[in-house]
Formats: structure tokens, sequence, C-alpha cells
């Protein structure tokens, strides 16, 4: 099972910068052999990849490392999400697992089949999430040894109205949504995120998503490492579902740099 594309890519920034700009779910890219294993036929694959894809993040993380002050690392997935999700745990812990989105998915956001329910996830783990995975805690691991410290800001967006998939989907919808961890999102982060974000319209805590990715090499154990999931709401800076960005990415992109260049103080 060969990647038709490189699965992910670690862009360098400053040797003195501890942030990484992750970006796990902007790519619609799926390998051919993967391809094989949905039970979608190509024009529904397509509108799935519409509602599930994070369109445009990594423009915004890209535009965003051009205009901080110090240029900021960036983690970034060049394959679909639909492939493995890499955010996911492994196992039975992720309570993603009962709308069948654990690591490797088999229902789609409208809970539709995606791959059929008895599919051996182990192949696509050991192929494609295990590397991730271990790729990206050496980018921590790298930004610990040069700084004393790693910020991994998760970049991501999210649909104006609430998919079927959702968990927990009944709350706020603001135009940014910050995602924090208790242990690896200090109060200082947050703050910096809110104003850095305040001419992008309104914020919220955890709402409609919650928690940020941190490896789980350093998950829950090692406070040097900061943690930040940014959640955009679509309709602020693209067409919904799926479609061209507009004037709106470059504002966010502002922001994201603003809040890269407090952290990076």
């Amino acid at each position: 099972m060969t990647p038709a594309a490189p699965s992910f890519e670690l862009l360098p920034g400053a040797d003195d910068s501890p942030v990484i700009l992750h970006v796990p779910h902007s790519a619609r890219e799926i390998p051919s052999a993967v391809r094989e294993g949905i039970v979608l036929d190509d024009a529904a694959l397509e509108r799935e990849l519409d509602h599930i894809v994070d369109a445009h993040t990594a423009r915004i993380a890209e535009a965003a490392a051009q205009a901080a002050g110090v240029t900021p690392w960036r983690f970034v997935n060049r394959l679909s999400r639909l492939v493995v999700d890499p955010e996911r745990f492994p196992d039975e812990r992720e309570e993603m697992l009962s709308v069948g989105m654990g690591a490797v998915y088999t229902r789609t956001t409208h809970r539709a089949p995606l791959r059929p329910a008895d599919t051996d996830p182990v192949p696509l783990i050991e192929r494609y999430f295990r590397p991730y995975a271990r790729a990206m805690t050496e980018a921590v691991r790298d930004r610990l040894a040069a700084t004393g410290r790693a910020v991994v800001i998760d970049v991501h967006s999210y649909p104006a109205s609430r998919l079927p998939y959702e968990l927990h989907g009944d709350g706020p919808r603001p135009a940014v949504c910050l995602g924090t961890d208790a242990f690896h999102t200090p109060a200082g982060l947050a703050e910096l995120a809110r104003e850095a974000f305040a001419g992008c319209g309104r914020t919220e805590l955890d709402s409609p998503f919650s928690g940020a990715y941190v490896p789980l090499e350093f998950y829950g154990k090692d406070p040097r490492v900061g943690a930040l999931m940014v959640e955009i709401r679509r309709d602020t800076y693209m067409t919904e579902p799926g479609g061209p960005a507009g004037p709106g990415l470059s504002r966010l992109a502002s922001a994201l740099a603003s809040l890269v260049d407090g952290v990076g103080r």
C-alpha cells in the first residue's frame, strides 16, 4: 500500500521558535489503495470531503508563518483524514469510535457507511498513523531541545451548522473556538489567543470543540509542552461546503501570526 503523495511534511521554522503550527485535516488526497476500502462512489466521496476537510487551513498556516516575526515550524498532513485521523487515539479510549470516527473512520459526517463496519484498522494505523505520530513526537522533542519548550497550535476549521457526527455540538459556534487542555494550556496561552483573534469575531473556549493535541509521549506528563486548538468557523473565510477561500483568510492568517509572535515572546 504505497501513498500517492507524502503522508506528512515538517516545514522548518526559526531555530529559536518554540511554536509548531499543526495542520492535520486540510488535505483531500487519498491513495488509490486506500480508496479501494471506501464504499462511497466518487461523487459521494467528493461531497464527504467537502464536509470533512478543514479546507484552506494549510494556506492560513502558511500565510501566518510568512507574516510572523519569528517563523514557526509547520507540521502538515498531506493526506486526507479519511485515510487515518492522526489526532485520534489508536485504541478504544477514543469516544469518537461511537460514531465510527476513531483513528480509521467507518462512518461519514452524516453517519452513513464509509467503510465496512468490520474493517481492520491495523494496516492503516501501522502504515500511516504511527509514522505520523513518531514524526510529530520528534518535532516536539526537537523544539524542547532547542528552546526549552514547545507549543503546538492546532489549526482547524468547522462548519457554521452542526453536522450529525458532532457529539458535543449544541453549544455556541463562535467565529473562533479555542480548544484547551487542563494540563497543557496555561491561562496565558488562551488569553494570548483571545487577544490575537479579537478582530476576527467572537471567540469562545471549548465550544463547540474542546481539547488540544499533544503527542502521547508528553501528554499529561511534560508541562514544557503547551497546546492550543484553534477552530475557525468556515463561513468566516470561505464558501461552504468545500468552496473557495475569501478575504477573511488574510485577516485570520494575520491573527494567527500575532498569536505565534505572542507565544514566541
